[in-house]
C-alpha cells in the first residue's frame, strides 16, 4: 500500500499518478466534516489520525487483507479490531469492576478484520511521532520493533492461558502509562458534573448556556422511548438498583451544520440518592466504519442491526469489563451508540515525553495493550462473528515466522509514514483549492 517516496502534488512531472492520488484522497475523505478537515491540515500526524478511511482504502487496494498475506488466514483475518488505532487511541478508564485500566479507547471505526491492519496503523503513527520528534530512522525502527515484540510476547502469554488480567493497571503499569493512570485516579465525578449541571430545588439538572437544544414534550417523549429500548441492551452486570436508571433531565446536542439535535445527553440518578453519584450518558449516532466500506464482511449484517450496535459490540470485544452503561438504541430509524461520559479518564500526552527511553517504554506498553484488545480475555462478551479465541489464532500465525514480524511492521511504518507526509501535502493543497465542501 504505502510507498517510501510518494510524489508531491505539484511535482515537476505531474500526471496520471498524481491525479489518481488526488482522487483517492477526495473520495476517501468525502464524509469528514469541515471542522475535522481543518484540524487535519495542522500536521502529518493530525492528517493521519483523521484519514483512517484513506489508510483502509490503500490497504484494501494493495491486497493486504487477503488470506495468504503475511500472518493472515481464515481466522486471523476476522478478529474484532479497533480500525483507527494510533498513538492517540489509548487512555485510562474505569472498567466495570472498578479498576483503572490503560487500554484502547473509542470504537467508531471498529469492525471485524485482519489483526495486522491495527498493528500497521499503530506502527505508522509511531513512525510519524518519532519523525516529528527528530528521531533517526534507526531509532524509529527500534521503537516499532519494541511495539511488535511486546505485542508478540503478550499475545503468546494470553494464548498460553497466563496473565489473563489487563496488562496496564495501577498495579502492573510503570513509566508514562502509570502516570496516566494516576492522573485518571485524581479525577472526580463531582468535578465532571460541576460544569455540566446545576442544582435547582435540591435536584440536579443540565446547566443552560452550553449550546444545548431544548426539547419540547414530543421530542423528549421520543428520546425517552429510545432510552427504554437502550435499557434492553445493557448487560446483566449493570447497576442492580432500579432507581439508577431514572432520567432526571435530557438535552439535545447540535451536530455540524444542523439546526436541530443530532445527539442527546441524559442525566440519570446513578448508584445512590447522593447527588454526586449522578450519571451523564451520551446518545449519539455512530458513523459508518470505513473498514466496512473498503473490506466488508458479508455475514456482519446477519448479526449487527446498525452502526451504533456495531460500535457497542466492538467496544465490549476490545475492552475487558467495558463500561457497564454501554449499549445501543435507535431513534427515527438511526442507530445510536449510548455510553457514559466517564469522569475517570486521562490520555497520554506524547508531547510531554522528551526522553527517548520514556517514549520506548510507552510504545512497548501500547503493544501489550493492543494484544489484550485483540484477545478474548476475561470479561469480554463473545459474539458469533468471532466464535474462536483470537489470541490463539494470532499466536499460531506469528509462530510460523517469528523473525519476520518486527521487520515487517518496521518497514511498513517507515513507508506508511512517508506516504502520510506526502498525502498531507496533497491534502492541504486540495483543501486550499476548495476541492472539499468545507463551510
Amino acid at each position: 500500500m504505502p510507498i517510501p517516496h510518494a510524489p508531491a502534488r505539484h511535482s515537476t512531472h505531474p500526471g496520471q499518478d498524481t491525479d489518481r492520488r488526488d482522487g483517492a484522497i477526495l473520495a476517501a475523505l468525502d464524509v469528514v466534516p469541515g471542522p475535522a478537515l481543518r484540524r487535519m491540515a495542522g500536521s502529518p500526524a493530525a492528517f493521519f489520525r483523521g484519514a483512517a478511511a484513506l489508510f483502509h482504502h490503500d490497504l484494501a487496494a494493495s491486497g493486504a487483507g487477503a488470506q495468504g498475506a503475511p500472518y493472515l488466514d481464515e481466522r486471523t483475518s476476522r478478529v474484532w479490531i479497533h480500525g483507527d488505532l494510533h498513538a492517540g487511541s489509548f487512555g485510562a478508564y474505569l472498567d466495570a469492576t472498578g479498576r483503572l485500566v490503560f487500554g484502547v479507547t473509542g470504537s467508531d471505526e471498529a469492525y471485524v478484520g485482519p489483526f495486522t491492519w491495527d498493528l500497521k496503523r499503530c506502527a505508522t503513527s509511531v513512525a510519524l511521532l518519532g519523525h516529528a520528534r527528530g528521531l533517526s530512522d534507526a531509532r524509529i525502527t527500534e521503537l516499532v520493533r519494541a511495539f511488535a515484540a511486546s505485542y508478540r510476547e503478550h499475545v503468546h502469554a494470553l494464548a498460553s492461558g497466563a496473565d489473563a488480567g489487563p496488562p496496564c493497571t495501577l498495579d502492573t503499569a510503570d513509566g508514562p502509562l502509570l502516570a496516566v493512570l494516576r492522573a485518571a485516579r485524581g479525577q472526580t465525578r463531582a468535578g465532571l458534573l460541576a460544569p455540566l449541571t446545576e442544582l435547582s430545588g435540591g435536584e440536579r439538572r443540565f446547566a443552560g448556556g452550553r449550546g444545548g437544544v431544548e426539547l419540547d414534550a414530543a421530542a423528549r417523549y421520543t428520546v425517552l422511548a429510545a432510552f427504554d429500548g437502550y435499557l434492553e441492551t445493557l448487560p446483566e452486570t449493570g447497576p442492580a438498583r432500579p432507581e439508577a436508571y431514572r432520567v432526571k433531565d435530557v438535552v439535545g446536542r447540535r451536530g455540524p451544520g444542523t439546526d436541530g439535535a443530532a445527539a442527546y445527553d441524559l442525566l440519570l440518578e446513578g448508584a445512590s440518592d447522593v447527588l454526586e453519584s449522578d450519571v451523564v450518558l451520551t446518545v449519539r449516532p455512530a458513523p459508518a466504519s470505513s473498514l466496512a466500506r473498503y473490506r466488508p464482511v458479508p455475514d456482519v449484517a446477519e448479526h449487527v442491526r446498525h452502526d451504533g450496535h456495531r460500535a457497542a459490540l466492538a467496544r465490549r470485544a476490545l475492552q475487558a469489563h467495558a463500561d457497564p452503561w454501554l449499549g445501543w438504541t435507535a431513534l427515527d430509524g438511526t442507530g445510536l451508540l449510548v455510553g457514559e461520559v466517564a469522569p475517570y479518564t486521562a490520555g497520554l500526552d506524547w508531547s510531554a515525553l522528551d526522553d527517548p527511553e520514556e517514549i520506548a517504554a510507552a510504545v512497548a506498553g501500547l503493544g501489550r495493550v493492543t494484544a489484550a484488545a485483540h484477545a478474548a480475555g476475561d470479561g469480554k462478551e463473545r459474539h458469533p462473528l468471532v466464535p474462536f479465541r483470537p489470541e490463539r489464532a494470532v499466536d499460531a500465525a506469528l509462530a510460523a515466522d517469528e523473525d519476520g514480524f518486527g521487520p515487517l511492521l518496521a518497514d511498513f511504518a517507515h513507508s506508511g509514514a512517508a506516504r502520510a507526509r506526502a498525502d498531507h501535502r496533497i491534502f492541504v493543497e486540495l483543501l486550499r483549492e476548495g476541492r472539499f465542501p468545507v463551510a
